[in-house]
This record gives structure tokens, sequence and C-alpha cells, in this order.
């Protein structure tokens, strides 16, 4: 796979956070509803990265900078979103190789966490993530009163 920067609205990103939503809808029956701004993903307050394979992007992956002036978040925090891989695509290794370009490309940037939200609806993520050295944590966002909700976090 090669992964590439790219931005948030860029039109293959824009495909595959469509699809991972449309995913979000059948396991969960609605949309993230975490609030978003493009500029987020964009140096240096954030990164998205595209992963294409024979000419298509099949994998997806951003982080935003977040600090201890907000709830759950510690200075050099770095939370982790859109980590998606298309489906004919999975199994691969692809997701791994992604988390690992975004956890070296946040930790280059001077983050010092990485954190992300997931839910027990997801439990290949939450094994790809317990696998790479992630432990959960408190709940943060807007998903910290849902019960099925799931916080983890690994120091980069």
């Amino acid at each position: 796979m090669r992964i590439e920067i790219a931005s948030y609205d860029h039109p293959d990103a824009k495909r595959l956070i469509d699809e991972v939503q449309q995913e979000y809808v059948v396991r969960y029956g609605e949309q993230d509803t975490t609030p978003i701004d493009v500029g987020e993903f964009a140096s240096p307050r954030g990164l998205f990265l595209l992963g294409y394979r024979d000419g298509q992007a099949v994998a997806s992956g951003g982080w935003r900078v977040h600090e201890g002036d907000e709830p759950g978040f510690r200075d050099g925090d770095a939370e982790l979103k859109r980590m998606y891989v298309m489906p004919h695509a999975r199994g691969l290794g692809l997701a791994r190789a992604m988390l690992a370009e975004l956890e070296r490309t946040a930790a280059r940037a001077g983050r010092r966490r990485m954190l992300l939200e997931t839910g027990l609806q997801q439990p290949e993520a939450i094994g790809l993530y317990e696998s790479s050295g992630y432990h959960e944590v408190a709940k943060f966002g807007v998903y910290r009163c849902e019960p099925d909700s799931r916080c983890f976090a690994k120091d980069l």
C-alpha cells in the first residue's frame, strides 16, 4: 500500500469517509456525530492519510491535536479519526500499516499520546488497537455516556 498525505476533503477521502459513515449506520444505526472541522486535519494541527492499492484509495485515517484544557485530554494528545479499510481490502494488514504511519507522523509532530473512540460493534477494530499496544481509558467526547463506546490510548 502506498500512503499519501491528503486533505480531509480530498475526493478520495470524502468517498472513504462516506463509506465508513455508512458502516456506522449498519453497525450502530446512525453516523458518527463527532464534530469535525476539515482544518483540524491539516498541518500543524493534524494530518489525514489515504492508502492506495492498485491505484485505488482503499484505506484512510487521520489524527487531530488535543490539549489538556479539553475534558479527557492531556497536553500532547492526538485523536485518531476515520480509520477505515474498504471491505475487499481487509485482512491484508493495511489497517495495521495505516495505524503505524499515523502513530509515526503524530510522534514526529511532537504528539505524546494517541487516543481514539470506537464501539463494541467493531470488535475487529478493538482487536487491532489492543494488539497494537492500546489500553482502555476513560471515555471522552460525544460518546462518553454511551454504554457501547470504548476509548483507548497509547503512549507514542
